[in-house]
């Protein structure tokens, strides 16, 4: 039999909906542990800085994307129960407490809960707005929430993994038929012509192969001691270092070869956390180039939609969106990686792309993307077979 548990406030009496056995239902909302010192070290710290959280408010495109997604959406929060998971300055529960929420939980990990809840007091919402230090895995609630907020996208989309931890908080405390604002989240490719970005790694990398040859050369010069033995092993970690190792850029149109692909589609009522946390397979997309010359490399950016849920669907749908743009850029810019050396292309042709994305052994929050890569020419004529022109697999790295 399920468990209800009835509340009176006031003299009307509240039922908080049953909740999972890891739901620790109780009387009171309780704050959980903090993340271990590993975790803490390679990026919850990192939130618990003003000038860090401040960057994140100042991209407009991020904070007002939510803005609006939650302010022109109200029905969606009047009344409801809402939790918001990884709240920092807990701006995302007050969009919610001003567009009508009863009650939101805001769940920060790091000491930022700590100037959070002054924020909060000196919004005049401390009696909507309940601020949870902890991990979200591990704090407890008195009922399940009709709404879960979040900002948790990092570069290309997965980096950070904290979709982990929204998709726990889904799985103990999302009512049935409650949404997830956003409700969705695309990952796309887009492939690249010339861009200035790509020469410049090439052009460090193999200044490191001058660099260790001169070193080389001093060292048996002065110290009667031959380095040559370490060349190639050196050369390896210059290689993934500066050709395998993505970078942040803020391109913008002009730059891309093709329109973007999508890649990875996700529904965050639906994916689960286990194909998150080991997938077991790539993911692929066919990108059709629109100009002829040499494609430099690639691009990842990702799209979040603000749908609601099935059972409670927004009047107005949002979209964040971090496309390459000759307009005001957003923090996370896009993921470049290169072609080296280049793929010679031709408008019309496409590129087929397969990408195995997984974590890195050393940092799980670190993505490493197995890729391989076929560009087809154009069909010569009607139902005839497309010609395989190039082919590569490669390795990187987003740190």
């Amino acid at each position: 039999a399920s468990l209800i548990l009835r509340l009176r406030v006031r003299g009307t009496p509240k039922v908080c909906p049953p909740m999972a056995t890891n739901g620790f239902i109780g009387e009171e909302a309780q704050e959980g542990k903090a993340p271990n010192a590993t975790d803490n070290a390679n990026y919850f710290c990192e939130y618990a800085y003003l000038y860090h959280q401040m960057d994140m408010l100042e991209d407009a495109h991020r904070t007002g994307s939510y803005f609006n997604a939650i302010t022109w959406n109200r029905s969606c929060f009047e009344g409801k129960t809402v939790l918001d998971v990884g709240a920092g300055t807990c701006i995302l529960s007050i969009f919610a407490a001003k567009a009508g929420a009863k009650k939101v939980f805001a769940v920060e990990a790091t000491d930022m809960a700590v100037r959070s809840r002054k924020i909060v007091e000196a919004q005049g919402l401390s009696d909507v707005i309940q601020v949870l230090q902890g991990t979200v895995e591990t704090i407890s609630l008195p009922c399940k929430v009709d709404v879960i907020v979040s900002e948790w996208m990092g570069y290309f989309l997965l980096r950070e993994s904290m979709l982990d931890s929204v998709l726990v908080a889904r799985d103990r405390f999302l009512k049935p038929g409650g949404s997830l604002f956003p409700s969705h989240a695309t990952l796309y490719l887009a492939p690249l012509g010339s861009v200035k970005a790509c020469r410049e790694k090439l052009e460090m990398f193999k200044g490191e192969e001058e660099h260790f040859d001169n070193f080389n050369e001093t060292m048996e010069q002065w110290y009667e001691t031959d380095f040559s033995c370490m060349r190639e092993q050196f050369l390896k970690e210059q290689r993934k270092y500066y050709l395998q190792t993505s970078a942040f850029v803020n391109l913008q149109p002009k730059n891309m070869n093709g329109s973007g692909s999508p890649l990875l589609e996700l529904d965050l009522l639906k994916v689960t956390l286990e194909e998150m946390q080991a997938p077991k397979e790539p993911v692929s997309c066919s990108i059709r180039i629109s100009k002829d010359g040499s494609l430099e490399g690639f691009t990842g950016y990702f799209t979040t939609p603000f749908r609601g849920s099935p059972e409670c669907p927004v009047k107005k749908e949002v979209v964040l969106t971090t496309e390459p743009t000759t307009g005001t850029a957003t923090h996370w810019g896009q993921q470049l990686f290169g072609f080296f050396p280049p793929i010679v292309a031709k408008k019309g042709d496409t590129l087929e792309c397969s990408v195995f994305i997984r974590r890195q052994e050393q940092n799980h929050r670190l993505l490493c993307l197995d890729c391989s890569f076929v560009l087809y020419g154009e069909a010569s004529g009607y139902g005839s077979d497309r010609q395989e022109k190039h082919s590569r697999k490669e390795t990187y790295y987003i740190d």
